[in-house]
């Protein structure tokens, strides 16, 4: 099993994290400002690429009652552009509440509110990997 990619995709920013080689500990990779959908997908791909990712997972954004939300569906179209770019295979993982998470981590470690904007995309992506490692565990 090589390094697993996760990634949290918003409309400004995606939060990147890669797992270690064994595929046991997510860690934040970086916050990625998107241009446009070609640069933002050629970027990913690069990335994943330099990583010898065997895997990406993305975090899909549903509503409280698991249904798919306006974001969800612009992750997937950003997805869909990934898979034509890259041959790694994607899976998605129900991101609710990760974002919270993250904000609260951010919080509970003194990070001030102007220092967490710029990594609560990366810290988001981790928790997303964390939890599809420790389900595959």
């Amino acid at each position: 099993m090589g390094r697993i990619l996760a990634l949290d995709v918003g409309d400004v920013r995606i939060g990147i994290a890669v797992s270690d080689p064994m595929g046991v500990i997510a860690n934040p990779l970086e916050t990625y400002t998107r241009t446009n959908l070609a640069k933002d997908v050629r970027h990913i791909a690069d990335l994943a690429a330099s990583k010898e990712a065997s895997l990406i997972v993305s975090g899909l954004p549903l509503d409280l009652k698991g249904r798919e939300t306006e974001q969800a569906r612009k992750t997937r179209e950003f997805i869909d552009a990934l898979r034509a770019e890259c041959d790694i295979p994607v899976e998605y993982l129900d991101e609710r509440f990760t974002t919270l998470s993250a904000e609260w981590l951010l919080i509970e470690g003194n990070v001030r509110r102007e220092n967490r904007k710029k990594v609560i995309d990366k810290v988001a992506a981790t928790i997303i990997l964390q939890n599809y490692l420790d389900k595959k565990r």
